[in-house]
Formats: C-alpha cells, structure tokens, sequence
C-alpha cells in the first residue's frame, strides 16, 4: 500500500461491488504504480507518478465468459488498446510492454469496458528497474 500511496494519488472507477477474493492477479511489489484487486463490469483507474525513463507493463487478467477492452492515456496520448478474452471458470491474462518514453511523467488513466457486468477483472501498472 506504501507503494501506491508514494506513487500518486488513485482513484478507482467500477460498476458494481469488488467480488469476492480470486486471486486474478497479485500484488504487484515495489514496482507497482497501480493495483486494482478486483472489480467487476466497466470500470478503470487514474493515478499519478509514471516516469518516463523506465518500461511500463499494463497487465490485466479476467473471468466471466466473456471480454474486457481495455485503453490507457497518458497525458492526452492513448499509450494502450486491447482486448482480453475472460474464460469463464478460469482467468485470462493480457499485458502489454510500452517503452521508456511512451508513458509520460505524471498522471495516466486506463478504462476497462467489459463486454458483460458479471464479468471480472483486476488490473497491475508496473515500472520494472
């Protein structure tokens, strides 16, 4: 949480309550910028404190029977788009490597549009040293 915390502040957006723990994704460690546990149906995140001289990994996993379309803008520029298939039974995970320089210092956001409520989905933004 001190992580997150010295990262920026974050701000969750989801439709519905957080579903049960499911372990879709862990805790990403000191080089997470963003964790979010668990939602279900649309939602997404803001937050602040990306450095522009490392790596960033947007990674999302997901279940229910259905997608997640997920985007992420940094400062005015879409950094990230795809689509992530959400098996139902177990999860389905996607990520993507954007290079230093592509995620600008400071704020980003990233929308999830899921293609069902029930389905859901947690999410992990990374900087690896």
């Amino acid at each position: 949480m001190t992580a997150l915390l010295a990262a920026g502040a974050m701000t969750v957006l989801a439709a519905g309550p957080a579903a049960a723990a499911g372990g879709l994704l862990p805790h990403p460690g000191p080089e997470g910028l963003v964790w979010v546990e668990e939602k279900t149906g649309d939602g997404g995140v803001a937050s602040g404190g990306a450095w522009d001289r490392l790596p960033t990994v947007l990674t999302v996993a997901c279940e229910g029977d259905g997608t997640v379309h997920v985007t992420m803008d940094s400062q005015g520029y879409q950094v990230a788009d795809f689509t992530v298939d959400c098996p139902a039974g177990a999860a389905g995970v996607d990520s993507v490597t954007m290079d230093p320089g592509v995620v600008r210092p400071g704020s980003f956001s990233i929308g999830v549009d899921a293609s069902d409520d029930t389905v859901r989905w947690a999410l992990t933004v990374t900087q690896p040293e």
